[in-house]
């Protein structure tokens, strides 16, 4: 088993679970992390995932094996040329899925998260990290170049010289300055139970709201766009079954009762 998946509530929690390679990213994970993505998708029951990683590390990246067989001319074990979701490859797809999930998806990073694995962390809504979490674009060092989406979604988190700086050097750095970069949400001393306590709090609030939400940050319009797309969600949430619930739990103090 390469990735476990646990429900805590309506929060999934998909864990790598390659400990022993410090959950290096093969042709069997990345194929495990679209197919899990993919039911999730589906589930209406999920309300929130966490993403984490086994034993040390969240993810070292590439598989060194798979790293050594592709660049002396054998078999790759992830097929990078063929498109299996709007235009991504089945690696991007592992990171944009989580990106373009209706819920929110929050990544909870210790040990390492390098190259791919960095990437992977990318896709999530929000990043929780240990403060002495190493991190880099360590593409460089192997004469290759970040390529599971991280050039997608990297513009909109870096300015481009600091964007610059972690790509032409892959240099590592720590949870700390990841912050304080813009690459991570907050740090915690321990990720996992930070991030599953995060989404657990979103879980008690109306998931009608939540994905609308979601869907608006996602909506990558103009402003005259992004308006129009504020005021169709306000509309078909305002009186739906979840909206009526969560004004009246409110006005009664009392913990709201949403529906899927």
């Amino acid at each position: 088993m390469v990735l476990a998946l646990r429900w805590h509530g309506a929060v999934a929690h998909v864990e790598l679970s390659r400990p022993e390679r410090m959950n290096a990213l093969n042709g069997e994970l990345i194929a495990a992390l679209v197919e899990t993505g993919t039911m999730l998708a589906a589930r209406r029951d999920c309300r929130a995932v966490v993403l984490s990683g086994a034993g040390r590390g969240f993810c070292s990246g590439i598989d060194l094996d798979a790293l050594r067989s592709a660049s002396a001319g054998g078999k790759r074990s992830i097929d990078i040329e063929t498109s299996v979701a709007g235009g991504a490859n089945v690696a991007q797809q592992a990171v944009l899925q989580w990106h373009d999930l209706a819920v929110p998806v929050i990544a909870a990073v210790h040990g390492v998260a390098f190259g791919g694995g960095l990437q992977l962390a990318l896709g999530a809504d929000l990043r929780i990290v240990a403060p002495d979490a190493r991190l880099a674009f360590m593409e460089v060092k192997w004469g290759l170049v970040p390529d599971m989406a991280g050039m997608v979604l990297l513009p909109g988190l870096l300015r481009p010289d600091l964007l610059a700086d972690l790509v032409f050097t892959g240099r590592v750095f720590d949870g700390e300055e990841a912050v304080r970069l813009g690459l991570a949400t907050r740090t915690a001393a321990d990720p996992v139970a930070a991030a599953l306590e995060q989404a657990a709090a979103i879980t008690a609030l109306s998931p009608d709201a939540v994905r609308a939400a979601k869907r608006l940050m996602r909506s990558g319009g103009g402003r005259e766009a992004t308006l129009r797309a504020e005021a169709v969600e306000q509309a078909a949430l305002f009186g739906a079954p979840n909206q009526r619930e969560a004004v009246a739990a409110a006005m009664a103090g009392r913990a709201p009762i949403f529906v899927n």
